[in-house]
């Protein structure tokens, strides 16, 4: 079987492309190893959720305007 030879050498020297997810990760131990001990989970699930979507565009007008309108804060 020659040619089932070669589809497999070619197969075989095709890059398997996990860069993304391996990118996610090692993002998610630099934020874990700067901050472990100063913050709750929340707080690092929601840094995490940041920097993994930093590409999703955001109004920043529309989030002080939400956040004026949310009244009382305690600081």
């Amino acid at each position: 079987y020659p040619i089932t030879q070669k589809l497999f050498r070619i197969i075989k020297a095709c890059p398997v492309s996990v860069a993304s997810a391996e990118r996610s990760f090692s993002t998610l131990r630099r934020i874990k190893t700067w901050l472990r001990t100063r913050m709750t989970e929340d707080r690092l699930v929601g840094l995490a959720l940041l920097n993994v979507h930093r590409d999703v565009l955001v109004n920043v007008e529309n989030i002080i305007e939400r956040f004026a309108k949310s009244g009382n804060r305690k600081i």
